[in-house]
């Protein structure tokens, strides 16, 4: 019962998470909220970023999942309650969603449209309902919008370590 118990709540603080008011300094060295290009997370440098196209093959080729691979691509928008999350245009007119490793620092609300590096591992994940939903309303979609989420998605995914906005 307890094991029950500290699931659900660790579930919980992972879907609450992103709607936390406030600045929390010691994971963030954004405001995300006025700077639109800079270095979040860990360090790194561009030299070595591949493409998109070249990341979706890169990932087929290898099971599903790569690690330590930099990317490079274009922005679509970003959570614009925290900065806790991003989407990056992969060429076919849909989008791949970025997350920060532990939760460690956001990146710029008005990112979207720029160009970004980032770094970390690719990999196929389901995404729950409840996390689409969570999104969803992370994006400013309406209820009848969300409402309309009802099957789970397998897509692309990928958990930075460190990001570049230029």
């Amino acid at each position: 019962m307890k094991k029950i118990i500290t699931l659900l709540a660790i579930g919980f603080f992972g879907l609450t998470a992103c709607q936390q008011k406030g600045n929390n300094e010691e994971v963030s060295n954004s405001d995300s909220t006025s700077v639109e290009s800079g270095a979040f997370g860990a360090k790194i440098d561009e030299a070595g970023a591949i493409t998109m196209d070249s990341l979706i093959a890169f990932v087929e080729a290898n099971n599903g999942a790569v690690e330590n691979v930099k990317v490079q691509g274009k922005i679509n928008e970003c959570c614009q309650t925290k900065g806790c999350w991003m989407n990056v245009e992969k060429g076919d007119g849909t989008g791949m969603r970025v997350t920060f490793k532990d939760y460690a620092f956001f990146v710029p609300k008005n990112a979207g449209g720029k160009n970004a590096v980032f770094e970390g591992k690719a990999y196929m994940d389901t995404t729950s309902v409840d996390d689409l939903k969570h999104f969803a309303m992370d994006e400013g979609l309406s209820k009848e919008e969300i409402e309309k989420i009802t099957q789970p998605k397998v897509e692309l995914a990928f958990e930075a370590e460190g990001v570049i906005i230029k």
